[in-house]
């Protein structure tokens, strides 16, 4: 591959994008357990040197392995060998920290998911939990495991709305894609903050 200019200004852009979203981490690629496993070792020594308390390393630590997990199982864009291929992105900004996560689904998932993240984003903490409890003894486990309980976790933990985007690729499938926040040093509350969402749109 030779070192054109085209990508050099590429690289040169994706650097400056990283430095201003306060990006430590960037994969794109498969995944699974020894993934995951490095990820999220890779995240609990960069927030032991920055001294964070111990219960945003936990948060930040489960939010990883469900957004790793829930993307293993539930990406549509699987590998011969099985495993889920996508995009994971952590980094702080603003005394928070993130997690984005992008994954191929068919298009024909999107209002099941979209429905699940909207009641979920207009539920206080107390009915997270009751949602949780609910989905424990009524859910319907999908041929992949899990029952939107991931989802449900992660807001009920960090106590923040979900911000998504479909982004159309054809006509039979999408890039979901995710963030998770959580906010350094805080215990979960009610969530207020407006969700971001942007629908598929078919030209």
């Amino acid at each position: 591959m030779t070192l054109s200019a085209n990508l050099t200004r590429c690289v040169l852009t994706f650097y400056h994008e990283m430095m201003n979203n306060g990006i430590s981490l960037v994969y794109l690629g498969e995944f699974n357990h020894e993934i995951t496993k490095m990820f999220t070792s890779m995240a609990e020594d960069e927030m032991e040197r920055k001294n964070e308390e111990r219960s945003t390393k936990k948060k930040v630590y489960h939010v990883m392995v469900e957004t790793l997990q829930n993307m293993n199982k539930h990406s549509d864009g699987i590998s011969d060998d099985k495993v889920g291929k996508g995009l994971f992105i952590i980094g702080q900004k603003d005394e928070a920290y993130y997690v984005l996560t992008s994954n191929k689904i068919l298009n024909s998932k999107i209002p099941m998911l979209q429905a699940m993240i909207e009641k979920i984003n207009d539920s206080s903490i107390a009915e997270l939990k009751q949602m949780y409890m609910k989905q424990i003894k009524e859910g319907k486990l999908s041929d992949k495991g899990g029952a939107g309980l991931g989802l449900i976790d992660i807001a009920r933990k960090t106590g923040e709305k979900y911000q998504y985007q479909f982004l159309p690729i054809d006509e039979k499938y999408c890039f979901f894609i995710l963030k998770v926040e959580v906010k350094a040093g805080e215990a979960p509350q009610k969530k207020n903050s407006e969700s971001k969402i942007k629908e598929v749109t078919k030209n």
